[in-house]
């Protein structure tokens, strides 16, 4: 390997960033065998952890199922409420959400009655895994590895400001505008968007 310049990917200490131990209400899943046929049915919450020399800092993200796309995002360096507030703000503020479902895990973000407001508030119904049923959450899931291994660490951020400076970046012009998806045939999740608002348009002329 030293003769050929190959180095070997670092096996990272995994974090937990999920407490599920609180007495705040939990919501059933309604996302289960759910087939979705359009953009804003089922958004997916989750959060990671990327390391720094000094700790960790957080992201959470909130991702459109149906097209792939990271509706909303939000880093921080701690796991705090605001943290997902944000992210969640984010997304309502760009999005429909209409008949639209949220779906998280069990943690005490999620579940604490300020995050539970603005879903209400907004008439989204909500959405959340089983206990120890991490499936639930694979999209979100495959995102962060997807960051992780493509955007994280091959950077190996230092400091707070090394994370604001190259997350956004990745998210909005690499991932959302440029990664392709075989599930969205080998589109881009912006493209496949646009696409799917240009046909709508095409069937309401047509009707």
């Amino acid at each position: 390997m030293q003769d050929m310049g190959i180095q070997g990917r670092i096996k990272h200490k995994y974090v937990t960033t999920t407490n599920s131990k609180h007495h705040n209400k939990i919501y059933s899943n309604l996302i289960k065998d759910q087939k979705l046929t359009g953009i804003n049915q089922v958004w997916c919450a989750d959060i990671t952890h990327i390391r720094i020399l000094n700790g960790f800092v957080y992201l959470a993200a909130i991702i459109d199922i149906y097209s792939r796309k990271i509706v909303g995002w939000a880093i921080g360096k701690t796991l705090s409420p605001k943290l997902v507030i944000t992210a969640l703000k984010m997304a309502i503020a760009t999005r429909n959400t209409d008949n639209l479902i949220h779906h998280s895990d069990q943690g005490i973000q999620y579940t604490c009655k300020d995050y539970i407001k603005i879903l209400k508030d907004n008439g989204i119904r909500i959405s959340i895994s089983g206990k120890g049923n991490p499936y639930d959450n694979a999209f979100a899931e495959s995102f962060f590895k997807t960051l992780k291994q493509e955007e994280v660490y091959l950077w190996e951020y230092e400091t707070f400001s090394d994370v604001v400076e190259r997350i956004p970046y990745f998210i909005e012009d690499l991932y959302n505008r440029k990664r392709l998806h075989s599930s969205l045939g080998y589109r881009f999740p912006e493209e496949f968007k646009r696409l799917l608002a240009k046909n709508s348009s095409r069937e309401y002329m047509v009707c």
